[in-house]
C-alpha cells in the first residue's frame, strides 16, 4: 500500500475527480462515486478483490443503516405532501414566527431534533414541512435546506446522548453532563452562523421547492386542510419514540432495565420510529382516497427514493474505501506533535471527516487518537470532546451521506450544494471551535 502522503494527495484528485464530473459534465453521481472508490482503492494499493469487497460492505453498509428510513421517510413526506398534512403544519409554524423568520423556524426546529436523531434522519423527517414552508413563504429551497442541514448538524456532533459525542465523551473520560451543557451553548452559535450562511450565501441560488401541489390548490380541492393535531403527529411521534430510546439507553439507566426500556429501545429505533409515523400517516387520507394512497402515492414515494438510496450507498462505498487507507496513520504521526491546544483534536477530527465522510467515525476514530495523549496536552476533556465533534463538521461533500441526503431531498443541483452546502458546514464548524476556545478561557 502507499505512504499516508501519498494517499492524501489520491484523495484531493479524487474529490476534485467527484466535483468536476459531478458538478460541471452532470455525470450521474451513483457512477462517479461507485467509478472513483474503485479507482481510489486500486491506486493506493488495496488488493482488487478486497475493493470489490470494500466497496460492496460501503454500499450495504449504508443502506442498512439509513435505507428503510430513506424509503419510510419518503413515503411518509408524500403523503403530507398529497393530503396537505405539509402545509397545515406550514400555517401553525407562520403563526408563530411568521413568513420573515422560515429559514430561522427550520433552524431552531434542526438544533432541537438533532439533540436525540441522526441527523440524516431528522432531515427525512422534516423534509416535507421544509419544502412547503420553502412553497408558501417563497423563500429558495436552497435557502431552507442549508437552514435545516446545518441547524440539525451542529446538536448531532456535539451534543449527546447522539452516539458520536457520547462516545468521545466516554473515551475521553469527560463529564457528561458538562459535555451536554457546553455543547448545546457551542450549538447555538454554530447553527446560528449555518443560518447566517443560509441567508446571506444560499439565496444567491434560485430553487424551487419540489412540492406536488401548492397551498392553493389543495385549499380549493379539499376546501379544508387536515387538523393541525393529526398533521404534526407523523412527525413528532417518531422524534419522541427516538427520544425515548435516548433516555432509557442513558448509561445512568432512568426507566432501569426492565420490559418497559427494552420496549423504548425497539420503538425508538429510527426504522420502526419512522414505520409507525408512516402508518400514522395514513389517518390523515381522506375516506376514499385509502387505496389511492396505498397503490399509488406509496408507489411514488419509493420510486422517488430510489435514486437517493444508490447515490446515499454509493457515498457509503467511497467512504468505506477511504477507511482503510493508512491517511488515518499518516494524520496521527503528523499531527500529535504540534503545540495547537484545542484547535488539534479540531484539525484531526475536521482531516478525517473530510477524509472518510462519516461524522460519528471521525468523532470516534478522534477521541481515540487522543485519548492517551490528554495529559500530555494539557486538554480538558469536556472542550477536547467538543473540538472533536466540531471538526466533524469540516467538510461534508461528496463522500459524506448525509451530503446526499440534504442535496437530493431539496432537489439542490450537485454543484450548488457544494457552493452553498459545503461551504456552510466548513464555517459552520469553525465558528463552533472558536466559541469553543472562547469558552476554554473561562472554565
Amino acid at each position: 500500500m502507499v505512504s499516508g502522503g501519498l494517499a492524501l494527495l489520491y484523495l484531493v484528485i479524487a474529490v476534485a475527480v467527484i466535483i468536476i464530473l459531478t458538478g460541471k459534465y452532470k455525470v450521474n453521481a451513483f457512477l462517479v462515486l461507485i467509478g472513483v472508490a474503485f479507482a481510489y482503492g486500486f491506486a493506493i494499493g488495496i488488493p482488487a478483490l478486497d475493493v470489490i469487497k470494500h466497496v460492496k460492505n460501503g454500499f450495504g453498509g449504508t443502506l442498512t443503516k439509513i435505507g428503510i428510513v430513506i424509503v419510510a421517510g419518503t413515503i411518509m413526506g408524500t403523503i403530507l405532501e398529497r393530503t396537505g398534512a405539509a402545509l397545515a403544519m406550514t400555517e401553525a409554524i407562520l403563526r408563530l414566527v411568521g413568513k420573515k423568520r422560515a429559514a430561522f423556524a427550520m433552524s431552531a426546529a434542526g438544533y432541537v431534533v438533532s439533540i436525540p436523531v441522526f441527523c440524516d434522519s431528522g432531515y427525512v423527517i422534516l423534509n416535507p414541512l421544509n419544502k412547503a414552508l420553502a412553497k408558501e413563504t417563497g423563500t429558495s429551497m436552497a435557502v431552507m435546506a442549508v437552514a435545516l442541514a446545518t441547524g440539525l448538524y451542529a446538536t448531532h456532533v456535539m451534543v449527546p446522548p447522539t452516539p458520536g459525542p457520547l462516545a468521545a465523551a466516554a473515551a475521553l473520560g469527560a463529564d457528561l453532563g458538562k459535555v451536554i451543557l457546553f455543547g448545546l451553548i457551542a450549538a447555538i452559535p454554530a447553527a446560528l452562523a449555518g443560518l447566517f450562511w443560509a441567508l446571506k450565501v444560499a439565496k444567491k441560488y434560485e430553487i424551487e421547492p419540489d412540492v406536488k401541489e401548492t397551498y392553493s390548490d389543495i385549499v380549493a380541492k379539499y376546501g379544508k386542510l387536515p387538523n393541525t393535531f393529526l398533521s404534526f403527529l407523523p412527525i413528532v411521534l417518531p422524534l419522541l419514540l427516538i427520544f425515548m430510546k435516548s433516555v432509557a439507553e442513558y448509561p445512568s439507566k432512568p426507566f432501569g432495565t426492565g420490559a418497559f426500556p427494552q420496549l423504548c429501545s425497539f420503538a425508538g429505533d429510527p426504522v420502526v420510529a419512522l414505520i409507525v409515523g408512516l402508518l400514522v400517516s395514513l389517518f390523515l387520507v381522506r375516506k376514499g382516497e385509502l387505496s389511492a394512497a396505498v397503490n399509488g402515492w406509496m408507489s411514488e414515494g419509493i420510486r422517488d427514493a430510489a435514486m437517493i438510496l444508490v447515490i446515499t450507498a454509493a457515498g457509503g462505498s467511497f467512504g468505506e474505501i477511504l477507511g482503510k487507507s493508512p491517511i488515518a496513520d499518516f494524520i496521527k504521526t503528523n499531527m500529535s506533535g504540534m503545540n495547537l491546544g484545542i484547535f488539534l483534536p479540531f484539525i484531526i477530527a475536521a482531516a478525517l471527516k473530510t477524509a472518510q465522510g462519516s461524522s460519528t467515525v471521525a468523532i470516534v476514530t478522534t477521541a481515540g487518537i487522543l485519548a492517551p495523549m490528554l495529559g500530555t496536552l494539557g486538554l480538558d476533556p469536556a472542550l477536547t470532546a467538543l473540538a472533536i465533534g466540531a471538526g466533524s463538521m469540516v467538510v461534508s461533500h461528496a463522500n459524506d451521506s448525509y451530503f446526499w441526503v440534504v442535496s437530493q431531498f431539496s432537489g439542490m443541483p450537485v454543484s450548488t450544494a457544494y457552493k452553498v452546502y459545503t461551504s456552510a458546514t466548513a464555517v459552520e464548524g469553525l465558528v463552533a471551535v472558536i466559541a469553543i476556545w472562547v469558552m476554554g478561557l473561562f472554565f
